[in-house]
């Protein structure tokens, strides 16, 4: 029997199901018997494999979805690993992310301000909210970040964001399409909502941010935060974000 306290966040029962039917889907044909027994901490998924398979199950998870380190000596210094966004309220000189260290208490990782200045906005004393809005950064969005320090004492993590990150954000931004982040909702069940609503014609894709998190591209002449009425109505717990690239633009990044 393993016990796996996932890389990914719920915030509810709807949600939990959510994630128990990407894993049951995901290692049909196995033989191992998958269970979610609840979250654990700050809303980390908690999941139990039992059975024959249990091993190539557990690497199949940890592969595709992540694993939380659960303690500070799990996480290696220069490693990337993803994290999820903290509440913007809790700092304003830097980014807190949740990356999963659990025990014997929470830590997070924090890129300093000067340090998002310096990768997203080419050095310019922006206020971290204001970044925040440009690039859609909220809580609980999943971001990939690379550990620049660990200073245990302190129980201090300080990261940046990594390579692959900037890259996606390099790529939104030069698409010039606007794109809607759902957060709380699976592949599926987002495609199912974008199917109903008929907005299948307004979005060019939809790209997996995580188990529950999704990027939405929008068409050219399509406001992405005019889809939110309607997508709303069909997933409900969900939240939204909004990446303008016209914004980025404006500022001249």
């Amino acid at each position: 029997m393993t016990t796996l306290t996932l890389l990914t966040k719920a915030r509810d029962s709807s949600q939990l199901e959510q994630v128990g039917k990407i894993l049951n889907d995901s290692l049909e044909g196995l033989e191992v018997k998958m269970q979610i027994l609840g979250t654990v901490a700050d809303r980390w998924v908690q999941i139990v494999l039992d059975g024959e398979d249990e091993g190539i199950a557990a690497n199949y998870v940890a592969k595709e979805i992540g694993i939380c380190p659960v303690s500070l000596q799990g996480v290696k210094r220069f490693s990337a690993i993803n994290g999820c966004v903290v509440s913007l309220e809790k700092s304003r000189e830097e980014l807190l992310l949740d990356v999963g260290v659990l025990q014997p208490k929470n830590v997070y990782a924090a890129v300093p301000l000067r340090v998002l200045q310096a990768q997203l906005v080419d050095g310019r004393k922006i206020a971290l909210k204001k970044i925040a809005e440009l690039y859609g950064l909220c809580e609980d969005l999943p971001v990939n970040i690379k550990i620049t320090s660990i200073i245990e004492g302190e129980d201090r993590v300080e990261a940046e964001l990594s390579n692959a990150q900037l890259t996606k954000f390099k790529v939104w931004r030069e698409s010039l399409l606007d794109r809607l982040l759902v957060l709380g909702s699976s592949l599926p069940k987002i495609r199912a909502a974008v199917e109903h609503t008929g907005l299948n014609r307004d979005i060019l894709n939809i790209e997996p941010l995580g188990a529950l998190a999704c990027a939405l591209t929008c068409k050219l002449g399509t406001d992405a935060a005019g889809l939110i009425p309607k997508l709303g109505r069909r997933l409900r717990t969900s939240r939204f974000t909004v990446f303008e690239p016209e914004k980025l633009q404006n500022l001249g990044l």
